[in-house]
């Protein structure tokens, strides 16, 4: 088969047009800005655009599938013109389902933890050499891709994104995936730009659990009383899993499972973690692993990049994470200060979606960083004129977040200097964005 991505440059969409290269498919793609990693993986394959930007001349009768990625937008004019000329256009969540429909699917979805839970999984299966297909939001330790599609493997470990599917198509992704096998980690009122209201938002996960295959399967997180409730009231025809957090305990700074042969130290600490390696374990028991394997190979795990990831470099150590909801942001501050209780802990928080940077959505995270010793908000005014939201301030943001010791930043240079100084006074600082500081230079710390 010939394939053309149209946004080749994404994180899943350059993953998958790689497995679909590798798989012995013919792929080209075009997009109009292609960053590291996706640009050296795609120069590497032999697959990277000669030149970016839009041009219909890579349009034409050879290509079988136009694979549409969400960053391109529905006036693009290679676009128009696959469609002009009766090309299928079909998304990636289509494209995954349609390589995978005669497998079994294990969907993880949630509001947060669905990239570790994922990441978990195929962490355990991969220690135990069990071959499996997968989608997975972030890079792993072990693993080349985050995505593989082969003929051999009878499960294909899908990371369920909520967000919208393509231009073309405006449904959550996960709604593709029809699984045989379903985790939800939990919900919390996300992409406030695209589902307005938490009801609305609350509906796609109603309507995911109604996608699962008959005589299918949910492991749900009990303590998410959303969640709970909606899982109860279902009468879809599949069997219900509810999960806790496992015992456990912090000795000298290390976390101690507890399990049947005793505890058993971990990578991976705090609370949200513990929960994501329950929900794991149980996915895994479905899979066929013995609980006791899974406890050996659970062992090893570090944590997907930028996933509660440690840094060090010398005499630094750091902790990144893509947290920015504000149920994440109190989870791993507060894992963080009880993992590190004798150490000064140090949040430094990005507001850099359009749901955090909105002046009525905000108020959610009143009380997120009052774990912490010292709270550091940075936000850059240009991300509110292109979002096209209202200017913010100093005290509006101390309000919101209920510090009135909080530091604010909107310039990259003062707050690379604040970072040095919390680094030199032996901080142990907790970075939570799914953006970049504005550019500051990390790289004299490990970063």
């Amino acid at each position: 088969m010939k394939y053309h991505f149209i946004a080749i440059g994404g994180s899943a969409m350059h993953n998958l047009a790689l497995a679909l290269h590798d798989n012995g498919n013919e792929v080209t793609g075009s997009d109009d800005a292609i960053f590291e990693p996706s640009k050296s993986r795609l120069e590497a394959a032999g697959l990277l655009p000669e030149t970016l930007g839009w041009d219909t001349s890579r349009i034409d009768e050879s290509i079988d599938y136009v694979v549409l990625g969400m960053h391109a937008k529905a006036d693009n004019p290679e676009l128009k013109k696959a469609l002009e000329m009766g090309i299928e256009v079909i998304s990636y969540p289509e494209l995954i389902y349609r390589q995978s429909e005669h497998k079994t699917r294990v969907v993880i979805a949630g509001s947060h933890g669905k990239t570790t839970i994922t990441s978990m999984v195929l962490h355990v299966m991969n220690y135990l050499s069990r071959s499996v297909d997968y989608l997975v939001g972030a890079q792993l330790e072990g693993f080349d891709r985050m995505v593989r599609i082969s003929d051999d493997a009878d499960f294909m470990i899908i990371e369920g994104d909520e967000y919208l599917t393509s231009p073309l198509d405006l449904k959550p992704k996960f709604l593709w995936y029809k699984p045989n096998i379903a985790l939800i980690s939990g919900i919390s009122w996300d992409h406030i730009n695209v589902f307005k209201t938490e009801e609305e938002y609350n509906l796609q996960f109603e309507k995911f659990i109604e996608s699962i295959v008959a005589g299918g399967s949910v492991t749900y997180n009990q303590l998410d009383d959303t969640l709970r409730e909606m899982i109860e009231n279902s009468s879809a025809t599949i069997r219900k899993f509810p999960y806790l957090l496992p015992e456990y305990e912090v000795i000298d700074g290390v976390t101690y499972l507890e399990t049947e042969e005793g505890p058993l130290p971990l990578e991976v600490f705090g609370d949200h973690n513990l929960s994501n390696l329950e929900g794991a374990r149980w996915v895994c028991q479905q899979l066929g692993v013995d609980i006791f394997d899974f406890y050996e190979a659970i062992a090893t795990f570090k944590g997907a990049a930028k996933r509660m990831q440690r840094v060090s470099s010398g005499s630094y150590e750091w902790i990144k994470d893509f947290a920015h909801a504000p149920s994440k942001v109190k989870a791993t501050a507060a894992a963080v200060k009880k993992q590190y209780s004798t150490r000064n802990v140090v949040a430094i928080l990005e507001l850099h979606t359009y749901s955090s940077l909105n002046p009525d959505f905000i108020q959610r995270y009143q009380g997120t960083l009052s774990s912490v010793d010292e709270a550091i908000v940075f936000y850059d005014p240009e991300a509110l004129k292109i979002k096209g939201l209202p200017p913010m301030n100093k005290k509006k943001i101390q309000i919101a977040f209920g510090r009135d010791d909080l530091q604010v930043f909107t310039h990259p240079g003062e707050l690379e200097s604040r970072v040095k100084d919390c680094f030199e006074s032996n901080s142990l600082l907790l970075f939570m964005s799914s953006g970049n500081y504005g550019g500051i230079n990390l790289k004299p710390f490990g970063g």
